[in-house]
């Protein structure tokens, strides 16, 4: 009977997707998704909403791709957009939703759009799913209801993001381009190792004379690689799923890596723009929605994406509780570059802080993008030598004993 019980409460929690069409008072047509248990729900929520249910027909539901950082962005410009037109709320993610191609985000805004309809404000539906909407953006959508500027505060919120979102894929580009290119000098190497240098080595079988120190080394490395190819790879691949493994999950391994990343050459730098560009933006678009200082710097600390930052973050909000004002806060905390402070320290004298920050972060968003070009640049000529290096040198150790038959010939 229990088991029952437990059974029949399960199934009540299952929720589908019933596309409905229904008429208002004045006649007119009305269609939509809603996403309920049975259709007896939808039936009784169009009622609430003062339309009679004419057709509901549950949908069948697709599975979809995963939600990335890239959806939320396309969707929140389209929001704002749509809102910004005239377009009601509830309409706004009907068009989205639908017109979506990933199935799993049309799945989650319908889901938004159902428990907004049953009463939720939007920000805390959107709070439900805090795997996809961060407290930065649902405080601001909660700061845009309460002053009736919701569409006004969207926008904000998709620059925001959009901006963030291409800060991150410059910087992922900046890493990730010399690393596929060792990668692929790895997979080169071995593959010269393995197969290559082996038939060489019988080639030199028969010449019946001592080959060089060189060709010997070569030998000797492409033996260990046909030998303990399986270990090489193997352990290799395992160090890496291991190192991001533990990063992930490890906190002490997140800050030593921040603290790290910050002090590597050339990227070091170009880390620490980013972080200061993300910092300034995101304290601006809080505290030009209204947000407090304080209470912005609580979401700011969270979307540092480096712990030294948020550490100085946190040290900031705790000196401006003190009276303290922002600019002698962030110049005690030591992160901050010196034209950082005095534009902030501008713009607190003139009461355009948010204006200011808005444009320290253009100014460091434009120095990431020449620092990026600017390293492409220096990288090509560095990773040909190395690879000429690499490759080059295996490839005259191998044919110096060649060299040595024809020396010797003549």
């Amino acid at each position: 009977m229990a088991a029952t019980s437990k059974a029949d409460r399960k199934a009540e929690r299952k929720d589908y997707i019933f596309a409905w069409e229904g008429k208002d008072k004045s006649g007119k047509v009305i269609r939509g998704e809603t996403r309920a248990p049975t259709e007896t729900i939808v039936s009784t929520t169009l009622r609430r909403q003062g339309l009679l249910p004419v057709k509901i027909k549950k949908q069948a539901f697709k599975k979809g791709g995963q939600i990335t950082e890239k959806d939320i962005t396309l969707f929140t410009r389209q929001l704002a957009t749509m809102m910004k037109s005239g377009v009601p709320l509830l309409q706004s993610f009907d068009i989205v939703g639908k017109g979506h191609s990933n199935p799993a985000v049309s799945k989650l805004l319908m889901d938004i759009k159902t428990d907004v309809e049953t009463g939720s404000a939007l920000n805390q539906a959107f709070r439900k799913y805090p795997l996809y909407f961060d407290p930065l953006f649902c405080n601001l959508v909660a700061a845009g209801e309460q002053a009736g500027i919701l569409e006004s505060l969207l926008d904000r919120l998709a620059v925001y993001k959009e901006k963030t979102l291409a800060l991150k894929s410059k910087i992922k580009g900046a890493l990730f381009y010399p690393i596929a290119v060792l990668v692929v000098a790895f997979i080169v190497t071995a593959v010269i190792m393995i197969f290559v240098v082996p038939q060489f080595k019988e080639v030199f079988k028969s010449f019946g004379a001592d080959l060089p120190a060189p060709t010997l080394i070569v030998i000797a490395m492409s033996e260990f690689f046909v030998k303990y190819w399986h270990v090489i790879f193997g352990g290799i691949g395992g160090a890496i799923y291991g190192f991001f493994y533990t990063w992930k999950r490890s906190v002490p391994m997140q800050i030593a890596m921040d603290k790290l990343m910050l002090k590597l050459p050339v990227f070091g730098d170009l880390l620490k723009k980013a972080a200061v560009a993300r910092w300034t933006r995101t304290l601006s678009t809080m505290f030009a929605a209204g947000v407090p200082l304080v209470e912005a710097l609580e979401s700011v600390a969270g979307a540092a994406g480096n712990y030294i930052y948020k550490v100085a973050t946190q040290q900031i909000q705790g000196e401006i509780s003190t009276g303290n004002s922002l600019t002698v806060a962030m110049q005690n905390s030591a992160v901050f570059p010196s034209m950082v402070i005095q534009m902030v320290s501008i713009g607190e004298e003139s009461g355009a802080l948010d204006s200011m920050l808005s444009k320290v972060a253009d100014f460091y968003e434009q120095e990431v993008d020449d620092a990026v070009e600017s390293l492409s640049s220096l990288m090509e000529p560095m990773i040909m030598v190395i690879l000429g290096t690499l490759i080059g040198g295996i490839v005259v150790a191998m044919y110096l004993p060649i060299f040595k038959l024809g020396a010797v010939a003549g």
